[in-house]
């Protein structure tokens, strides 16, 4: 009875958030890998030379030979080879180069022949079975919901490529908008705000160090500064400059918020009556990296006057229920979107 009991510990059965900026694996319960999608890539020897955080560490101190890449793109793979590359590497980490079934989740709005790439890149790195879910499905799983009962649930995942927005009843995803609005788009306007208004060049990585500590949705309970160092555009000397968590969210990260808050509320509006009355009663969940954004929960309260919910570990949460439903496959199978042919 213990051999049973325990025996999905060493199930090389595998959930995969295969995400923009992170791939997280669930096997056996638990989270076994949280990684960057991030690929060093050898150009002399065509080879893979770093991945995840080694390769992160790399990203913007690269010489010719050298170039970093991120396989993924808007929430899909954009480069097959080396996605299938990185996947090989990962799934060899936590499961010995080799998958019985996969469960990936993708955005909502993926289409056949990026579903089909998925598919492929999986079985290439080593699967033998490979199924799919959405995005906000597995999130509203993840974070507890009950999305086979015939209640209307609304959930904003906001991952590093795309933003998914559903609402979510009897094992269905009723409504959903998928944008290609997020975490990286909010990097990229800090990036660019800087360059224009400050005639300060910055690399990704402290783009994404400002969002995170200086980054808000809505006006700060204090106020802070940060000094970022960079090249100035006029001098091409290194340089350091300091700039304000006001001007950083009304400036930079206002346009973009905008148009997530744009698409939250068209959904709203577009969502069938009787599935609004329960999301009234029961509120929004947030998931996925974005989340994380401070004052981000407030300001969508403020704008569509309802509840707004964020879990312990929102960028986890689509790892987790892409996992619950590997770990109880005949109960959700009907949430997995529907087999890809072969060609």
């Amino acid at each position: 009875m213990g051999f049973f009991k325990n025996f999905k510990i060493f199930s090389n059965d595998l959930a995969i958030d295969l995400g923009t900026a992170n791939t997280v694996i669930y096997q056996g319960g638990d989270i076994a890998l949280n990684e960057p999608s991030v690929v060093a890539f050898d150009n002399t020897t065509d080879r893979i030379i770093a991945i995840g955080r080694d390769a992160l560490e790399m990203v913007g101190k690269t010489h010719n030979d050298i170039l970093t890449m991120k396989p993924m793109k808007d929430g899909v793979i954009a480069d097959p080879r080396v996605a299938e590359g990185m996947l090989r590497a990962y799934i060899g980490k936590v499961s010995g180069n080799w998958a019985r079934r996969i469960i990936v989740c993708v955005p909502s709005g993926i289409t056949e022949a990026e579903k089909r790439i998925v598919r492929d890149s999986c079985e290439h790195a080593g699967a033998k079975e490979v199924h799919l879910i959405a995005e906000p499905m597995a999130g509203a799983i993840g974070i507890g919901i009950d999305v086979l009962k015939p209640n209307g649930n609304m959930i904003i995942d906001i991952g590093g490529g795309t933003t998914e927005i559903a609402v979510i009843a009897l094992g269905g995803i009723v409504r959903d908008q998928s944008i290609k609005i997020a975490g990286n788009i909010l990097t990229e306007s800090i990036l660019q705000y800087l360059r224009n208004e400050h005639n300060l060049v910055i690399g990704e990585r402290v783009s994404e160090a400002i969002k995170h500590k200086a980054g808000s949705a809505c006006p700060l309970d204090e106020e802070l500064d940060v000094q970022v160092k960079g090249l100035d555009l006029l001098t091409g000397l290194p340089t350091m400059k300091t700039v304000s968590s006001i001007e950083i969210r009304e400036n930079a990260l206002y346009p973009p918020l905008k148009q997530i808050m744009t698409s939250v509320i068209n959904l709203l509006v577009d969502t069938p009556p009787e599935l609004a009355a329960d999301i009234y009663d029961r509120g929004i969940w947030l998931s996925g990296g974005g989340a994380l954004l401070k004052g981000l929960d407030k300001r969508i309260e403020k704008e569509t006057q309802l509840k707004v919910h964020i879990p312990d570990e929102p960028l986890l949460a689509v790892a987790r229920g892409t996992g619950v439903v590997l770990d109880n496959l005949n109960q959700y199978r009907t949430v997995l979107l529907k087999h890809i042919p072969y060609l």
